[in-house]
């Protein structure tokens, strides 16, 4: 049996768990056609709990904030809206699009409980929503 270095392993299984999360970005921000009431991708989330309190941010940079559709159901916080794409053009030559674009919808299952959305706020490109349960 061989002895493996250990920090050249740690750094090997770095570099092999950066490739996976790669591919997985990828997978979830993928560019294509769809029909206009299929989500083309799903933003990254963080959400926190404070007592009663449950703290929702989600990335959304460059969504206009008047676009963006906040609702609960059934124990979900639903929000969505569309990331216009840049091109304006069929003369626009794209060097590489790497930001997701289209129609984005992001279902998140809340705690338990019935909430109500107290506070919603656009800023810096993240959204941010305070929601306490009723």
């Amino acid at each position: 049996m061989a002895i493996r270095n250990p920090p050249s392993w740690m750094w090997a299984e770095a570099c092999e768990m950066l490739e996976r999360a790669q591919l997985l970005q990828r997978q979830f921000f993928r560019f294509g056609r769809a029909s206009a009431a299929q989500p083309l991708w799903e933003p990254p989330i963080d959400i926190l709990a404070y007592g009663n309190e449950v703290h929702v941010a989600v990335a959304l940079p460059g969504v206009a904030a008047d676009h963006i559709e906040v609702r609960t159901d059934s124990g979900l916080l639903i929000v969505n809206a569309t990331r216009a794409l840049p091109v304006t053009s069929r003369a626009t030559a794209v060097h590489r699009l790497e930001i997701p674009y289209g129609r984005f919808e992001r279902r998140i299952a809340l705690p338990d409980g019935r909430y109500q959305l107290l506070e919603q706020a656009y800023t810096n490109g993240c959204l941010f929503l305070r929601l306490a349960q009723r």
